[in-house]
């Protein structure tokens, strides 16, 4: 287990073992531009281009636990950034599983792409990830890594019946919700997200 992980068991963060697991299997400094490298096991955002960041370890371990993936589902999310959490998700979905990662700023679309190669079960598309992958759909599980204004409809309308959305709403410090399909929603606290780029 590499040293973030570590610190996240035991500061509480990280509980799930399949989470833990899959945390173990893709380190952080994997997604980290070079010039950053040696801070890659610091529990804070990291730069990475065009005034977007590498999200804070402790919050990528409580999305993805909130999130609840399980073996053999599509997952969609909304912000691919370095292709970190995107790795987590395809750990957790396995071999029969399949995760679409959306990016919309070219430059960071190519690194994320480049950081995923080697995951077959991941797929990194240019777009606008405002509007999901319609294509694709419907998802088991749709994770946002961007603050969006108000939960998208477009994507809760992507979700399979039994769908669970994960997203953080609002300007300046955001609600983080969770959205069920079939209609509930449970706030799980305050975050601060770079916005979601909206068309």
């Amino acid at each position: 287990m590499d040293r973030l992980t570590e610190y996240l068991v035991k500061k509480g963060v990280l509980r799930d073992k399949r989470v833990i697991k899959a945390f173990a299997e893709n380190p952080r400094y994997k997604f980290v531009p070079e010039e950053y490298r040696e801070y890659w096991y610091v529990d804070e955002p990291l730069p990475t281009f065009e005034g977007q960041t590498i999200s804070q370890p402790s919050t990528v371990a409580f999305m993805t636990q909130a999130l609840e993936v399980e073996e053999g589902m599509k997952v969609l999310e909304v912000g691919a950034g370095s292709g970190w959490q995107a790795a987590i998700l395809s750990s957790l979905v396995g071999k029969r599983g399949k995760v679409y990662t959306i990016e919309r700023i070219p430059k960071l679309y190519e690194f994320a792409k480049r950081n995923l190669k080697d995951k077959e079960n991941v797929k990194v598309v240019l777009g606008d990830g405002s509007k999901g992958l319609p294509e694709e759909a419907p998802f088991d599980r749709i994770i946002v890594t961007a603050a969006a204004r108000e939960v998208p409809k477009a994507l809760v309308e992507q979700l399979d019946e039994e769908g669970i959305l994960l997203v953080p709403v609002g300007v300046g410090i955001q609600k983080m919700m969770k959205v069920w399909k079939k209609g509930k929603r449970e706030y799980l606290g305050e975050f601060v997200f770079v916005p979601l780029v909206e068309e």
